[in-house]
């Protein structure tokens, strides 16, 4: 069977991770970006054992316009026809009031969630639309449909990528590229891990008293909506710990 082709920013770990190997099982090549080389050289290698897949990794910070352009661009001819697009790269920092907050995690969250969403996306896209065809999945957060205190930048660029995402829809109908927003709730990764700069007791606090949803969880997803027919195309989709009611709105058990 052909393979397609999936490129995934921040596949070193948690979602990106899970979905590389899932992808990997289900007929894809894939192109890994993430900025710890070390974990994408652990990832490559797991991936070449234990599947058929081609891969290539691909070692740049996506905040950084010109290395992006250039790792993109570097790419073999044969592998620029990008079927799939995971633009998952994305982190919060810091969990302050706006008085209070670090002004260089507002820069970290909005070059990595919003600014090289952008710099990835313009480059595939305009490779796509060569082809009339692609797919490209935005992962958004349930921060970019409702926001809350102590959050309001992360929830801004959340709030942007669903915006985009939207956009991005309308422009790309004429070419047959599909579009869709993810919108995950609680998800254990290394997510509070990094907003709480490594304070591992904080990070596991987020998730105690209920079952998050895993990495997997979201991989699984990703399987799904880019296993539709042709003809279909899921938009938006916010998936959620059945324990979770909202951003903020979760039940614990004592």
């Amino acid at each position: 069977m052909n393979h397609k082709i999936a490129l995934i920013t921040g596949a070193t770990a948690g979602i990106g991770y899970e979905t590389a190997l899932l992808l990997a099982q289900n007929n894809y090549d894939l192109i890994l970006t993430g900025r710890r080389k070390e974990r994408l050289d652990a990832l490559e290698n797991k991936l070449l054992s234990s599947s058929d897949s081609k891969i290539i990794t691909l070692n740049f910070d996506i905040r950084v316009k010109t290395d992006t352009e250039n790792a993109l661009n570097s790419l073999p001819d044969k592998w620029k026809a990008i079927d799939l697009l995971v633009n998952n790269a994305g982190l919060a920092a810091g969990l302050a009031p706006i008085n209070s907050a670090d002004v260089d995690d507002w820069e970290n969250m909005i070059d990595t969630n919003v600014k090289g969403l952008l710099y990835t996306s313009k480059i595939i896209t305009s490779w796509m639309i060569e082809r009339n065809s692609g797919h490209i999945i935005n992962i958004s957060s349930v921060a970019g449909r409702e926001s809350y205190p102590n959050g309001s930048v992360y929830c801004g660029t959340k709030h942007a990528v669903s915006a985009i995402s939207k956009a991005m829809r309308i422009e790309l109908l004429p070419y047959g590229i599909k579009v869709t927003t993810l919108s995950p709730g609680a998800v254990e990764t290394e997510f509070s891990l990094v907003r709480f700069r490594g304070d591992q007791q904080k990070a596991d606090q987020v998730y105690t008293g209920f079952q998050p949803l895993s990495a997997k969880d979201i991989a699984d997803t990703i399987l799904f909506i880019v296993t539709r027919p042709p003809h279909v195309n899921i938009d938006d989709l916010l998936i959620m710990p059945t324990s979770q009611g909202s951003a903020r709105d979760i039940f614990r058990k004592q």
